[in-house]
């Protein structure tokens, strides 16, 4: 059950108008890393967890808290946008230009949204459910975690110089503290895997015995140089503790030819190698393509 408090986490009052900013704050709505990923990131966590008890509390006590991102947020675009597009048109008359443009707003702000934000980029390519990462391996987890916050405080850092407006930044100041928090907060979650005794450093933590041990230890120089071999992950023992850290300066190949198989005629695809033999069940509509058919007819 989520209750909704009318009160904004934090305040979202911009000083002036500004339509082209409301569109770069688009980002922090509905981008890979805006909030709504990490909302609904946390939230499909904290739902899949199968442990009661503090974990699952706090991916849901930061996935409830993400929502009010997007509610603080959402209300600051359409502050932003207030009096457009009438205010944009008002400046286009003295610059064409920028009446080619709206002054770089979005449009789709005003004639979808009716003058507020949208579950967009600053782009307005739609958000996506696929940006986020919910695997019920809670370390693989936090781990995503750790890089989506990272990258949202970046863009917040780099939204803040973008704007001079006192309203505005004194909002972001607030993002930017929530997410040097939640970077801090998921790196100690990790550590806690670690102490309970739940995770270890590599993930999952198992069919080690299966893998190919010899491929588990090096780097493969790819590069020109050696520059990479200077690197921390080159040398001593890994992170783990279980693998000695090595470089194989002139990796070869291991595979043979990556070669598809041939074509069936009937699908007609190019093919140097001479004749193949036919398929009768795909000749006589009962293949592959022949079933297809058969489903939609």
């Amino acid at each position: 059950m989520f209750e909704h408090t009318k009160r904004l986490q934090f305040e979202a009052k911009p000083e002036r108008p500004d339509p082209l900013y409301a569109r770069k704050l688009q980002e922090l709505v509905g981008g890979a890393f805006g909030e709504m990923t990490v909302t609904m990131q946390y939230l499909f966590q904290g739902w899949n967890c199968r442990m009661e008890g503090k974990y699952k509390d706090l991916i849901m006590d930061i996935a409830t808290e993400e929502i009010g991102h997007v509610e603080m947020i959402s209300t600051m675009v359409a502050r932003l946008l207030e009096g457009a597009p009438a205010t944009e048109t008002t400046r286009a008359v003295q610059d064409p230009v920028m009446a080619a443009v709206m002054g770089g707003m979005d449009p789709q702000q005003a004639i979808v949204a009716g003058g507020g934000a949208m579950p967009t980029n600053s782009q307005g390519v739609p958000w996506n459910g696929g940006y986020i990462v919910a695997s019920g391996n809670l370390l693989a987890d936090f781990r995503a975690n750790v890089a989506a916050e990272a990258q949202g405080r970046l863009q917040t850092a780099r939204l803040y110089h973008m704007t001079d407006d006192p309203g505005v930044k004194d909002m972001l100041k607030f993002n930017l503290a929530r997410d040097t928090y939640h970077q801090n907060m998921w790196l100690a979650a990790i550590e806690q895997l670690k102490q309970d005794g739940y995770e270890d450093t590599v993930a999952p933590g198992a069919l080690f015995d299966e893998e190919h041990r010899e491929h588990a230890t090096s780097l493969w120089n790819l590069s020109e140089g050696n520059d990479s071999a200077e690197g921390a992950w080159a040398h001593g023992t890994a992170p783990d503790g279980q693998h000695q850290m090595g470089i194989v300066e002139s990796p070869e190949p291991l595979g043979g030819p990556g070669t598809a198989p041939p074509p069936n005629p009937d699908l007609y695809a190019t093919y140097a190698g001479g004749e193949t033999p036919r398929d009768p069940e795909l000749s006589h509509g009962k293949g592959m393509v022949g079933k297809l058919k058969d489903e939609l007819t």
